[in-house]
């Protein structure tokens, strides 16, 4: 037999074998519906329903002064940021509500403000801010000290007499210029990090429960005494859900980031695809490994949860990757899902190429082959 015709009987073998794994997946109804879920209105939920902004902060307010100028720093707390939730006349009750969990902010305002503020004399406001929900909490306190410094000083001047001349005196202006992102739709984020979630569970999982099928089938044994070698039985599971995931990233990508949230494309879509299936296939070395070990799906569930469980919360989807410990970032240089962020943000976002991702992509290379090469040696290793 001549080289060009081992070749093609060894694409025609890995071609069955495809097709043989897309037939079994597709057998695997519930499955299909959780795939089918996770890409379209479970990014529909995710984009729409999951913000990190401060949006209607339950304000509760203690007036001590009941005058002018206490009324006008009330209503300067406005939404979306902050929610007015009532006065009341006992700051006691204040902090039971705080305790409680019922509002978020409680601003106290003392008895003489208005005077104290039209005599020149130093007066102050007291906000108390629950961050159990930390985030939450240290961004509703940032925007009341603006809003009450901004506050001190317009009152200042108008006191003095000098309203009129504050457009005359020197300051500094800050001017921001938003890059990539420039009516900051924070949809935009949590759509497209729900897509990341997806994609990377998805990569480990399927290829894992096709060969853990196979084990606990009893076929494994079968397969080996084939003509087949195990690259391609591992291969070909690989390819099979590489396409699968790629469809229901479609998916997601035309049936809902685009049409719902308006996410761009500002690089090349081939690319972005490109890179996605080297994503997949580096992620798919952790499904492998996985599968060599446990003995049923179960297992491989319980498993896919250990490897994913971390990757997912530090790699950089949920928090700056920047802000982790060191030696956590030395630990995720091991996780393909750090790379993909990267590439996914700077192609879709960005309209970054291959002369900008060359380090992500490298990176995904050299870690995708030794996991899949790594893979396949514990496969090997089992049927000796």
């Amino acid at each position: 037999m001549t080289a060009r015709q081992q070749a093609v009987t060894w694409g025609r073998r890995l071609a069955a074998m495809t097709w043989k794994e897309i037939l079994q997946l597709s057998r695997d109804v519930p499955l299909l519906l959780f795939l089918l879920y996770s890409f379209s209105l479970s990014v529909v939920v995710s984009g729409a329903g999951i913000t990190m902004q401060l949006t209607n902060a339950e304000l509760l307010v203690h007036d001590a002064d009941h005058s002018h100028s206490s009324r006008e720093l009330i209503h300067r707390f406005q939404l979306p940021y902050f929610s007015f939730a009532g006065e009341i006349s006992d700051p006691r009750e204040g902090l039971r509500q705080l305790d409680q969990g019922r509002v978020m902010l409680l601003l106290e305002i003392p008895p003489r403000f208005h005077e104290a503020l039209m005599s020149g004399e130093r007066t102050a406001v007291q906000v108390l801010v629950d961050t159990t929900n930390a985030p939450q909490g240290l961004s509703a306190a940032g925007y009341s000290v603006r809003i009450a410094g901004l506050f001190g000083s317009e009152t200042g001047l108008a006191s003095a007499g000098l309203s009129g001349a504050e457009a005359a005196m020197p300051r500094v202006s800050s001017a921001h210029r938003v890059w990539f992102n420039p009516t900051q739709d924070e949809r935009w984020f949590q759509s497209i990090a729900h897509v990341l979630r997806m994609t990377t569970i998805f990569a480990v999982l399927l290829p894992a429960a096709a060969l853990v099928r196979e084990k606990e089938r009893g076929t494994v044994e079968q397969l080996l005494v084939s003509p087949l070698s195990p690259f391609q039985i591992m291969f070909a599971k690989v390819l099979a859900m590489s396409g699968v995931i790629l469809i229901a990233l479609s998916l997601a990508l035309y049936g809902v980031l685009h049409p719902v949230f308006h996410v761009p494309m500002k690089g090349s879509t081939g690319l972005f695809f490109l890179l996605t299936t080297l994503h997949v296939f580096t992620t798919a070395g952790f499904g492998l490994v996985a599968a060599t070990i446990a003995k049923n799906q179960a297992q491989v569930g319980m498993m896919t949860l250990f490897v994913v469980g971390p990757m997912l919360l530090l790699s950089g989807i949920t928090s700056p990757y920047e802000s982790m410990p060191k030696w956590v970032q030395t630990v995720m240089t091991f996780s393909p899902l750090r790379y993909y962020i990267d590439i996914t943000y700077g192609v879709m976002l960005k309209g970054a190429g291959l002369d900008l991702l060359w380090k992500p992509v490298g990176a995904m290379l050299l870690l995708g082959g030794a996991l899949f090469g790594f893979g396949m040696w514990r496969f090997r290793r089992q049927f000796q």
